[in-house]
């Protein structure tokens, strides 16, 4: 599943959105990190097949380099107007939110035929391969964020939280600190689902990819890449809400207790950020083109 988005076990605002696109600057080349998986995760890919990835690899980059950067550049200035201007409000966080998921959507509808065309070539162990790796990242993810006591699992994840906020924000005061301990109680056992719910994505994909060659295969791989939400499990659906209600509230809060330099660091990075996109080459040949 996607680094992008990484079942939003984080601050939707950064790792949705920010945290992915610095990931993108430093380095572009891996346009995987933005669709909804990961092929080279998954997939043996032979001689043969490597070669027709990386060339059609530089076809989508360079669509996505001047199709879709501009657009995020200027995603990036009504983040950066919000900081400015105080105005960091949870209808504004919706709304910031929505526009980095059609994005999204919209390289990962992009990027599916070429998706599709790779699977249908893949071989029976090749499938069977990526069968085993997928299980192979379940139980790792069930060994770190599931077989700690649920006290731990929640300790774990504010730690992760607050290391996160220290480098977009800075240092956080006490209350800040107390606030993000508050957040990640509030999650409570969403682990659980998030594990569960990406192991039933994973099963589907696979029974998808064993009637690869049958007509309905092409849709079929659409809807699990573009319209993943449509294939949750309830539960996961209901926590997925949950955990985006609840990581708006703690950026909302963060930032009306913040500082003056707490969100001059946060405007620097989005800074660095805009400048990783701007020093892209591609980008710069699309402008003077």
């Amino acid at each position: 599943m996607s680094r992008w988005l990484k079942h939003i076990v984080v601050l939707i605002i950064f790792s949705l959105a920010l945290g992915a696109c610095s990931r993108m600057g430093l380095a572009y080349r891996n346009l995987d990190v933005i669709i909804p998986w990961t092929l080279s995760d998954y997939l043996d890919m032979n001689g043969e097949q490597k070669d027709w990835f990386n060339e059609r690899l530089k076809e989508h980059l360079s669509w996505h380099c001047t199709t879709q950067l501009p657009g995020y550049l200027d995603w990036l200035d009504r983040l950066q107007v919000m900081v400015e201007t105080n105005q960091v409000t949870d209808a504004a966080l919706q709304t910031r939110t929505q526009e980095a998921k059609q994005a999204i959507a919209q390289t990962a509808r992009e990027i599916t035929p070429s998706a599709i065309e790779l699977l249908q070539g893949q071989d029976d162990k090749q499938v069977a391969e990526m069968n085993d790796a997928f299980a192979k990242d379940q139980r790792k993810r069930q060994e770190q964020y599931l077989k700690p006591s649920l006290d731990q699992q929640i300790k774990e994840r504010g730690q992760r939280m607050e290391k996160r906020l220290n480098d977009w924000l800075g240092p956080l005061s006490p209350s800040q600190q107390q606030r993000v301990v508050a957040w990640a109680n509030a999650l409570g056992d969403q682990n659980t689902q998030w594990i569960a719910n990406r192991a039933h994505w994973q099963k589907q994909f696979s029974a998808a990819v064993a009637q690869r060659q049958s007509p309905e295969f092409p849709q079929r791989i659409e809807t699990l890449l573009v319209n993943r939400e449509s294939l949750w499990t309830p539960a996961y659906r209901q926590a997925f809400a949950n955990t985006e209600a609840q990581a708006r509230g703690l950026f909302v809060d963060l930032m009306a207790e913040s500082t003056p330099e707490q969100r001059q660091q946060l405007l620097k990075k989005i800074e660095g950020v805009r400048k990783d996109f701007n020093d892209l080459k591609c980008l710069k040949a699309a402008k003077q083109g």
